[in-house]
């Protein structure tokens, strides 16, 4: 599924079954309610911060979907990148 970020930015996420999800350390994830993101990040943003690892399990809690991609190395600025995306319209995403 093709998600668009704040920047225009067309990204090819993984979705996942959320009954069976589990994380893996190489991958980001963006939990979403819908077409609503609800929280971006991965193992080592749960690790790392508090408030972080507080918004995953209120974001696991109503969630409809989960979605992965492999980690990029400046994954700060995909992760702020993803926190406002939506799913790319279906016209714009066949022209990507």
């Amino acid at each position: 599924m093709r998600w668009q970020g704040r920047s225009g930015r067309q990204y090819a996420l993984d979705q996942k079954s959320l009954e069976h999800f589990a994380m893996e350390d190489t991958c980001l994830y963006l939990i979403a309610k819908g077409s609503h993101v609800l929280w971006v990040g991965s193992t080592q943003d749960l690790v790392a911060d508090p408030m972080s690892r507080t918004r995953f399990r209120l974001a696991l809690d109503c969630a409809t979907d989960v979605y992965s991609l492999p980690a990029p190395e400046h994954r700060l600025a995909m992760i702020s990148d993803l926190e406002q995306a939506a799913p790319a319209s279906e016209a714009v995403a066949q022209a990507a």
